[in-house]
């Protein structure tokens, strides 16, 4: 038979295949996640989270210390704080001397080199579970931008490359912009999450965190999964106010966005493949339904097809470690 056109033959041996492929994920590509709460010498895993740790900041450091040398250069602290130290205006967050904030500065002296992220947002430090300010049972907008501000410059002052108001307050990025301009750190960059969606797959995350809210739920500021042109006009609003890096979250079941995010703005894209996206792929593999590695394989190749640049997973250190022995 004539066939003119074979595809066939750029599939014929892993070489070939090699030569041709279109999308390659690069450790470089990649920001860890890593929950750091308080305490001496502590690693306690996250039952719902297989293989991911809570560190208090002497183990941190060392696991920080042997991810760079895996090839990761870029990490995203979350706290992990006991309910005493919250109150309803998230006050630990920006207190001189408080956990994150060390945190934040013992891992940028320890590791200059390193990109230290930050998460923005009231939640891990409110004694309501909100990532904004509540007042008779509603989360306030902009009564909560002033709170934002005050913690992303603390942030700043101990060391932060790149803040991530995670809030989803209309108006925070500009806020954030102004605030961290005026107290001279013109230098830290933003990286909103723009797209952040009501999803169901956020439930291994705070339980890491013991973050759930303590009444209703996010639907108020976070995003309807039914909706696409909303994505643009968040998009669009962070672009303005000044947003250095734009982030979709979740990631897997939300490729479109990403591409969408993509196709129309020239910022860097990034996407967040969440605690729970993660936690699916563990749970089967773990009863042997599929293999782990290659679906991470697949998992992060997808979302960097889709036109993200910079991928926040846990699973970072794992890919790292198959590079390393390729």
């Amino acid at each position: 038979m004539h066939i003119l056109r074979r595809p066939r033959r750029l599939r014929t041996s892993a070489a070939v295949r090699a030569l041709v492929e279109e999308t390659s994920v690069s450790v470089n590509d990649l920001i860890l996640p890593v929950f750091v709460v308080e305490g001496q010498n502590v690693k306690r895993e996250v039952a719902s989270m297989p293989g991911v740790y809570r560190h208090s900041l002497d183990n941190l450091l060392d696991e920080i210390g042997q991810c760079q040398d895996l090839g990761i250069k870029a990490f995203d602290l979350f706290p992990g704080l006991d309910e005493s130290k919250k109150d309803k205006y998230a006050s630990e967050s920006w207190r001189e001397g408080s956990m994150y904030l060390e945190a934040i500065h013992a891992v940028k002296s320890k590791y200059p080199d390193v990109v230290v992220m930050t998460d923005v947002a009231m939640d891990p430090y409110s004694s309501d579970g909100h990532d904004g300010y509540v007042e008779n049972g509603e989360i306030l907008n902009d009564e909560t931008l002033e709170y934002l501000g005050k913690m992303g410059v603390a942030q700043a002052q101990a060391g932060a490359d790149i803040l991530g108001p995670s809030d989803m307050m209309d108006g925070r990025v500009g806020y954030l912009r102004e605030k961290l301009d005026d107290a001279g750190f013109s230098k830290v960059a933003i990286m909103s999450y723009t797209a952040k969606y009501a999803s169901a797959l956020y439930s291994p995350f705070r339980d890491a965190l013991e973050s759930a809210p303590k009444f209703g739920d996010k639907k108020t500021y976070q995003m309807n999964p039914a909706n696409i042109k909303e994505a643009l006009i968040e998009a669009e609003l962070d672009y303005a106010e000044g947003a250095d890096y734009l982030m979709v979250k979740p990631a897997m079941l939300y490729l479109d966005i990403i591409k969408m995010l993509n196709d129309n703005f020239a910022l860097p894209i990034a996407a967040y493949n969440i605690s729970g996206e993660y936690s699916m792929i563990k749970a089967a593999a773990q009863k042997g339904w599929i293999d782990g590695d290659r679906v991470m394989l697949e998992t992060l190749t997808s979302i960097k097809r889709a036109g993200a640049k910079i991928i926040l997973t846990y699973f970072a250190k794992e890919f790292a470690q198959i590079q390393q022995q390729r």
